[in-house]
């Protein structure tokens, strides 16, 4: 065993990189699940003693101890609202809402197209991409049968408009849970950075989604009265569940909002929420709920990274891309930019973005934090926005899909990649134009 750890030891970076990119390829590759990979990923990490499996004793405490690289601001932030969105959706409150929605339409299918893409859009920025597709995706079949029309044109706006709400938000996508504590934004700074481009975004997909569908957005004048006069009084099946839980859920959100004040980290506040909705459930059941797959699949990853990290592998990529942009911010800040938004469509954002996360952070280290500010938004944008570009980018992406086929109307790659390729590319193209005058153009008019 000490030859192996020796052997280990002296070849650090050649072994935690071979672990990383052999993890990315039976991720991609889809055919054994990312978290037994993931898993299998950070034993390896361990047992070769790429980090060490124990804190050391209190004198000489090991800097390299596994536990260190785990981030579980990320971990309870994740949990928390897992609990809190699964509490609250057994009321029907979501569902309500987007009923109501729907009857505010009067059944009209492009109103319609319009209402679904603003709901899923906003509703991701504040749940998260995967729950609200979970929520929307059965009332968007419900709607499409009353109306008679394909519901494809509506489920493919579903996952456009999710990918690009949940980049809004600290909360709304698991790459900016990354990011926001690796850079230590909060969910205010999230807020006034992104909203204004992601809003800008979402007005440009849902017109263009309009020119593309406008001959399929079609119903006869009583199938539209049908949809107009959906019965929603039936919706909320626990009325103090739905009170209760939207309650909680404001005030978490409220918590987000004043951290500044508070001094209250984001994770702690939903740790709050979730803990007091627990008191009136059975704790078995709810935590049966939470997508422990994930929850796994995020530890092994920052197991797998962090040997990575360790052994030095993280400043080298850092150092590289200083050295092929010059050290020039507006380069950096593009490569990454379109590097992340095309990448994330390939493989899975997350462990992209935990890879990247470190990175930045590495090169803010050298270089500060006025010129690694941009480059944190870049990684958000590209990664969250990059999650379009192809069925299998994000998570929601793939929820839909198996649902959709799952009721006879599949959507093939080849038949969404049509319209995510062309969304994703419009959408890095206003991106790459908001970091240049929002950030890159002040600091060189500073520097001069």
């Amino acid at each position: 065993m000490e030859i192996l750890t020796n052997f280990a030891h002296n070849n650090a970076l050649a072994l935690s990189t071979t672990i990383l990119i052999v993890a990315y390829i039976f991720i991609a590759w889809e055919k054994i699940s990312k978290v037994t990979v993931a898993m299998i990923g950070a034993a390896i990490t361990l047992v070769l003693g790429l980090l060490s499996q124990s804190k050391g004793h209190e004198a000489t405490i090991d800097p390299h101890y596994f536990i260190n690289f785990v981030d579980f601001n990320v971990i309870f932030l994740l949990i928390s609202m897992m609990i809190i969105v699964s509490i609250a959706s057994k009321s029907g409150i979501f569902t309500w809402i987007a009923n109501g929605l729907l009857k505010k339409t009067k059944g009209h299918p492009v109103k319609i197209l319009l209402a679904l893409g603003f709901f899923t859009a906003v509703a991701s920025a504040f749940l998260d991409n995967v729950t609200t597709v979970i929520l929307v995706v059965p009332v968007t079949f419900l709607v499409a049968k009353k109306l008679d029309i394909n519901p494809i044109p509506y489920l493919i706006t579903e996952i456009l408009s999710s990918n690009i709400g949940g980049t809004a938000t600290l909360i709304g996508d698991p790459p900016n849970i990354i990011i926001g504590s690796k850079a230590g934004f909060t969910f205010m700074t999230f807020l006034l950075e992104l909203t204004d481009i992601v809003f800008l975004i979402l007005v440009v997909t849902l017109f263009i989604l309009w020119l593309c569908f406008r001959k399929d957005l079609v119903a006869s004048k009583e199938k539209m009265e049908a949809v107009a006069e959906l019965d929603n009084s039936e919706t909320i099946t626990d009325k103090p569940l739905a009170i209760r839980s939207s309650i909680v859920l404001i005030l978490v959100i409220l918590g987000f909002v004043l951290h500044d004040l508070l001094h209250i980290e984001s994770y702690v506040v939903a740790l709050l929420g979730a803990s007091f909705l627990m008191i009136f459930e059975s704790p078995k059941r709810v935590l049966n709920g939470i997508e422990w797959n994930t929850i796994f699949f995020f530890i092994g990853l920052f197991i797998i990274i962090g040997g990575f990290e360790a052994a030095g592998g993280i400043s080298i990529m850092a150092k590289w891309i200083l050295d092929v942009t010059n050290g020039n911010e507006s380069a950096a800040a593009m490569l990454i930019l379109w590097a992340s938004g095309i990448l994330s469509g390939i493989v899975d954002n997350i462990p992209y973005t935990a890879t990247m996360a470190p990175m930045i952070y590495q090169i803010q280290l050298v270089e500060g934090a006025a010129y690694a500010h941009p480059l944190w938004w870049c990684l958000s944008l590209g990664a969250c926005l990059g999650g379009n570009m192809t069925i299998i980018g994000a998570a929601a992406n793939v929820i839909v899909s198996e649902t959709a086929a799952a009721h006879g109307k599949p959507i093939s790659f080849m038949k969404y990649l049509k319209y995510g390729a062309g969304i994703t590319f419009v959408s890095l193209l206003m991106s790459s134009a908001y970091i240049y005058f929002r950030f890159l153009l002040p600091a060189a008019h500073a520097a001069h």
